[in-house]
């Protein structure tokens, strides 16, 4: 599976009911292939927004009922004509993956937010949406895990992200590492020193209590849609925890499920953690 923004999320589809397996992978195959035209390949600049522009062109033609060549579409638009699937998130995913091309720094949290809100809540939103359970309660659980999801893909991936672009792209917040005593140059450097372990060390805190304060929503679901979800934040949180376990040293030992995590991973789907009652 390529490295990007949706790595944590499909951690389970295979509890999915086989019915909704397709209207998954169609969403997927959407945010997957748009996030790439932002993050992966030789493309300038120019070429991902050109290639970008292109995916919202094919929006605005399921909007006005016209036709599609597009692989991705054929797929994608029957998924949204059968589920009624709001246009306004896909469109809101495309705003994300567009300032992924131009923005590589983030000056605090509340910002970095605003960019999570566009680039991985939507996702979410838009199961639910599949799943016929897009009630206000639900939509704001799944905005957390989603949220959450997108921080803990930056923290395993500052290494990674760091060497993207002409300068590096960094999602820690700029005014959070001049607090910690973090400059662009240690992180460009790929060395854990101290401050950085710190600062890392807060920011898996407040994905662990983001993820932590949306789980209900995996339990409040029925059925396999709600083990898929509990799938999904249980490996969110094995991952924060691989984090921890490497001393936040993210550059030389990225933190990823591996084939031992998945019992674990299953049996916190089972068994109800008592910070998830209500």
């Amino acid at each position: 599976m390529a490295v990007d923004h949706y790595e944590n999320f499909p951690v389970a589809s295979i509890l999915l009911p086989a019915p909704l397996r397709e209207p998954v992978a169609a969403i997927y195959g959407f945010a997957r292939s748009a996030d790439d035209f932002a993050d992966e390949g030789d493309h300038s600049p120019q070429q991902r927004s050109a290639l970008l522009a292109g995916y919202q062109a094919e929006l605005d033609a399921i909007e006005e009922g016209l036709p599609t060549q597009h692989s991705v579409f054929l797929r994608l638009k029957p998924v949204i004509a059968e589920y009624k699937l709001p246009l306004q998130l896909f469109r809101d995913l495309l705003d994300a993956f567009i300032q992924d091309v131009s923005k590589d720094r983030y000056r605090d949290f509340a910002e970095l937010m605003n960019y999570c809100h566009r680039s991985a809540d939507p996702v979410g939103r838009l199961l639910l949406h599949l799943f016929g359970h897009a009630t206000a309660q639900n939509l704001s659980r799944s905005d957390a895990i989603c949220s959450a999801l997108q921080l803990i893909n930056h923290w395993q991936d500052v290494g990674i992200d760091a060497l993207k672009g002409a300068h590096g792209r960094i999602y820690l917040p700029q005014d959070e590492m001049a607090r910690f005593g973090v400059s662009d140059s240690d992180i460009r450097r790929r060395v854990t020193t101290a401050d950085l372990s710190a600062l890392l060390q807060f920011q898996v805190g407040r994905a662990r209590a983001l993820m932590l304060s949306g789980a209900q929503l995996g339990w409040d679901l029925p059925g396999r849609i709600g083990l898929e979800i509990r799938a999904i934040v249980a490996g969110g949180l094995r991952i924060l925890d691989k984090i921890e376990a490497v001393d936040y040293d993210v550059f030389s030992r990225r933190p990823t499920l591996q084939a031992p995590d998945w019992p674990l991973i299953l049996w916190n789907s089972l068994v109800r953690p008592l910070d998830t009652h209500p």
